[in-house]
């Protein structure tokens, strides 16, 4: 936790000119504000005013007044110089109402309020985030898909070309405060995956949004485009953001139980009850993009069943090896382009409930479910995922649970947005159209 004493004692050490006042909008896009470091004073005593309505999801017009208000414990320098030379900081912030009370759009605090609820309940929740995102060569600054490099799974340089740019990538992130568990390359031509320690849920959300920010400023420095699109190349793997999710009950492991089968307690099946329930309309905010259900495909080891299992990579949920303080579980529907504050309080919502109403998720399933035909699926009890955005957000609209999690501000803005990007889609007419059927009628 950084003190206002050490905030500003490294501002004026390390010559910082300009703070960045970060916060995201309902879609997870990081927005800020640059104050001079001179006006730190007043930003941690008052918070900096701005025009709400301009936030996609935030305020109609005629209620836009809003308020920053600066997280201390989030305080980091940039990693990077400006132009001039001189030093820049950032601070993520909540978002308040000028009454003070905190904005019920911001997604920080959906995710807060969530927390809050699992604290009461004796639990705090902690994520471990994968995130995989693509190197793309920059081209005239157009939207080509050329891969940086012809690296396979964990492949090393030459092939990897783009060894040296993950590197640059992860030195930020460390400087940043960020303590790295693996980088590697992965599966697809340019696909990589940084991850990064487990921790607290709400400091790897913030994280989550660093991260994406410092990838693609990396990038756009070596002259490279990185994105998080979940499939960005037809016939190649696409790009997920598992999360690891554990529950401890004060320095316990609330999952982890030794008297039980595969040492796992009660609690923890009942948490992946509460997941496979809220699966489908969590979707909509774990993948919430036309895109991201083309990721979501059998052939590519994302998921498209609901079941949980214990290694097997074809479940949605997988309990990973680690026993003790490591038992965990592995949601594996994410991807990327998720807003990480609402996508992490909704699993947890999602969880509690779980926990609540005991909720048995049913026999593990240790089979290759993509090989299962579908009577068999269907004699199983196996459900799939949503297959497209419109039938997500209508599982979102029909769960009273993951909905209240949200809130109703946010709820109706994710319906909207989505609604409006689904239309979009649908009514416009595709090169792929074109090419099938010009010729033939």
């Amino acid at each position: 936790m950084h003190s206002q004493e050490q905030v500003l004692k490294t501002i004026q050490e390390k010559n910082v000119e300009f703070l960045r006042l970060q916060f995201t909008d309902i879609q997870g896009i990081v927005k800020n504000v640059a104050i001079p470091a001179t006006q730190m004073g007043k930003a941690l005593k008052n918070g900096i005013s701005f025009d709400g309505s301009s936030i996609e999801g935030f305020a109609r017009i005629q209620e836009s007044d809003m308020v920053l208000r600066p997280d201390l414990s989030t305080f980091s320098l940039l990693p990077w110089r400006t132009k001039d030379g001189s030093n820049e900081a950032r601070l993520i912030c909540d978002v308040h109402l000028p009454n003070g009370k905190p904005f019920e759009g911001d997604p920080r605090n959906v995710l807060k309020r969530q927390l809050e609820i699992a604290r009461e309940m004796g639990y705090k929740m902690n994520v471990g985030p994968e995130l995989e995102f693509f190197l793309f060569e920059k081209q005239n600054g157009g939207s080509a898909t050329t891969p940086h490099d012809f690296g396979g799974y964990f492949d090393l340089g030459p092939v990897d070309l783009a060894e040296d740019v993950r590197r640059e990538i992860v030195r930020a992130l460390t400087q940043m405060g960020f303590t790295i568990e693996a980088s590697h390359h992965e599966v697809a031509r340019g696909q990589h995956e940084i991850d990064f320690v487990y921790d607290d849920a709400l400091k790897n959300a913030d994280k989550v949004v660093t991260f994406k920010y410092v990838t693609k400023t990396i990038a756009m420095r070596e002259g490279l485009r990185a994105t998080f699109m979940p499939k960005p190349i037809f016939g190649a793997a696409g790009t997920g953001m598992h999360v690891n999710i554990s529950l401890f009950r004060g320095d316990e492991n609330a999952f982890y139980d030794p008297q039980m089968p595969n040492n796992i307690s009660d609690l923890a099946r009942f948490f992946v009850g509460g997941l496979i329930e809220h699966a489908r309309a969590i979707t909509a905010i774990a993948n919430p993009l036309i895109n991201s259900y083309k990721r979501l495909v059998s052939g590519f080891e994302a998921p498209v069943y609901i079941t949980w299992s214990g290694p097997n990579r074809s479940s949605l949920i997988r309990i990973p090896a680690g026993r003790g303080l490591s038992t965990r579980l592995e949601f594996r529907s994410p991807d990327p382009t998720c807003n990480p504050y609402l996508t992490f309080a909704v699993i947890l919502a999602a969880g509690l409930d779980g926990i609540k109403r005991s909720i048995d998720p049913g026999d593990a399933v240790d089979l290759n479910v993509y090989h299962l035909t579908e009577a068999e699926r269907r004699s199983m009890g196996i459900k799939t995922l949503p297959a497209n955005l419109k039938e997500a957000l209508d599982y979102l609209e029909g769960d009273s649970v993951i909905r209240s999690a949200l809130g109703e501000h946010v709820f109706g803005n994710i319906m909207r947005l989505g609604l409006l990007e689904w239309d979009a889609y649908n009514t416009y007419v595709h090169p792929w159209e074109i090419e099938r059927y010009i010729n033939l009628f």
